[in-house]
Order: C-alpha cells, then sequence, then structure tokens
C-alpha cells in the first residue's frame, strides 16, 4: 500500500505562525508537520510514501530527503486537493492510504484506520449533533448504517454525524474505483473541489466505512488559533506518547492513556 500525503497549498491563512513555509512544514514541538507524518506512517510499516506539493514545492522536496518522493502540482494555485490526488492517480492502483499534510494526529489514528476490516475507510470525529457543534470550516461527514452518506463543509447539522478527519484508505480493489471518480470528476472540470467531494461520489456507489477517533486527538492546522490549540493542546498528549514509547508500553495500553487523558483534558468524547 502506498501513502500519498497531500501538502500542496500555500496555507495563506497560516501565515501568522507559518511565515512562507507550506502547511505541511510548519514546527509544531520543534518537529514539522510533515516530519511527524512520515514518523508516523514508517511506524506502520508503510516506507511507500508520495508527497504531493505545490507551494515551495522545492523545499518540501528537500525537507523529505530519501524518506518520501515528491509530486509536483504545478496548478496548486487554481486547483485543490481532488486535483493533486489525481495527480497520483497512476500510484494508486494496488491500494493507498491519503492524508492531509495539515493534519496533526496521534498515530494510534493511522493504525486504527489501517487495522480496520474493511477495504474503504475513513476517520471521523463523531460529535452529539447540536448547532454549536460544527462551524463553517470543518469538513462534515454523515454516517449511516456506519458508511458515509454524506459529507460536505455545507451539510446542516441535524445532518451531521461527525467532522471528516483527514485520512482515508482505499485497498485493492477499492482503489480502482476511487481512481475512476477522480477521473470522472477531473474530466468534467472539477479540478477546484476537495479530495471529499470524490470520497462522496465513490460512497454512492460503494461502501466508505466510517472509522471513529475513539477520543484520541489530533486537529487540522488551517488558522492561527488551530496552531495554538495544537501547540497547547493536542502536542503534550502526543508527547505523554513518546514518553511512554521510551517506557517500553504497549500500543493498546498507549492508545487507552492517550484516550483518558484527552476526555480529561479537553472534554473531547
Amino acid at each position: 500500500m502506498r501513502a500519498i500525503i497531500l501538502a500542496a497549498g500555500s496555507g495563506r491563512r497560516l501565515q501568522a505562525v507559518a511565515g512562507d513555509n507550506p502547511k505541511c512544514l510548519v514546527r509544531v514541538g520543534g518537529r514539522t508537520l510533515l516530519e511527524r507524518q512520515i514518523a508516523a506512517l514508517q511506524a506502520c510499516g508503510l516506507d511507500a510514501i508520495t508527497v504531493v506539493a505545490g507551494f515551495q514545492a522545492a523545499r518540501v522536496a528537500d525537507a523529505c530527503q530519501a524518506q518520501a518522493s515528491v509530486l509536483e502540482n504545478a496548478r496548486f494555485a487554481e486547483t485543490n486537493s481532488l486535483y493533486s490526488l489525481w495527480l497520483a492517480g497512476p500510484l494508486l492502483a494496488g491500494g493507498f492510504v491519503v492524508l492531509n499534510g495539515d493534519v496533526l494526529f496521534h498515530p494510534q489514528l493511522l493504525a486504527d484506520l489501517l487495522c480496520d476490516r474493511h477495504d474503504a475507510a475513513l476517520l471521523v470525529e463523531y460529535r452529539p449533533r447540536s448547532p454549536e457543534a460544527f462551524g463553517d470550516e470543518e469538513m462534515k461527514v454523515k454516517v449511516r448504517g456506519g458508511c458515509l452518506a454524506d459529507i460536505g463543509k455545507t451539510l446542516g447539522w441535524r445532518e451531521t454525524d461527525g467532522e471528516n478527519v483527514g485520512l482515508a484508505k482505499f485497498t485493492e480493489p477499492e482503489a480502482t474505483h476511487m481512481v475512476r471518480c477522480l477521473d470522472a470528476i477531473v474530466a468534467r472540470g472539477g479540478i477546484g473541489e476537495w479530495a471529499p467531494y470524490a470520497f462522496r461520489q465513490f460512497a454512492r456507489t460503494r461502501r466508505l466505512h466510517a472509522v471513529g477517533t475513539r477520543g484520541l486527538p489530533w486537529i487540522e492546522i488551517d488558522f492561527p488559533g488551530d496552531y495554538e490549540r495544537a501547540e497547547r493542546e493536542v502536542l503534550p498528549l502526543l508527547d505523554t506518547r513518546e514518553r511512554f514509547l521510551r517506557a517500553g508500553v504497549q500500543a493498546p495500553a498507549l492508545a487507552a492513556v492517550g484516550r483518558a487523558k484527552w476526555n480529561q483534558e479537553s472534554g473531547h468524547v
């Protein structure tokens, strides 16, 4: 299985803390988001990693060194994440996991996704339905029968069951169906769509299973406030994980520690 990290955007809304860096090269706790994602993938046994870069692509390539290949989206300024994933189409047929490059997440979330028994799955943070639970920026998810029924930023709160985390997997042969969806959307001019638009199209004819986060911490970093929350709330929980790893605590026990600590400190369920 190949890993695809979508990291072509310029991150203009994050410039106050990122400067002229691409979002994937923003440092949280002394390590870039890209470093953390590559480390999580490698810890799960995935070494075939491709980063789709656009803004400052040469700097992203330098940061990857020999740990990942880089595919350049030269049209990053006029396209969106769906187009970046489509560019990687020739690499996807054997199965893939795709990650948004601006997400800081507990590595157990990636392990949960990869170990899920379903051939197509995405991570969802479930939340109680209420007007206060979701804002305009979240990629909202509607789940029925354990599978994706709809996804989009404009879903009403009465239809919304949770938020898309930004990690999904498609094993063979489901990856082939996903590539067909991407091809069809790009062919009709949908290069400005988010990658989850293709997930929605896929889910109209195939089953895309929703894997819950189980209360483990993650955050998508779009704005300076997100970055501050990542440093203040999420990073300490990841640092706890690394301290336990050094002490020899195994993954199941570690996940339980992470969930309990996250629930206690942040109020998430």
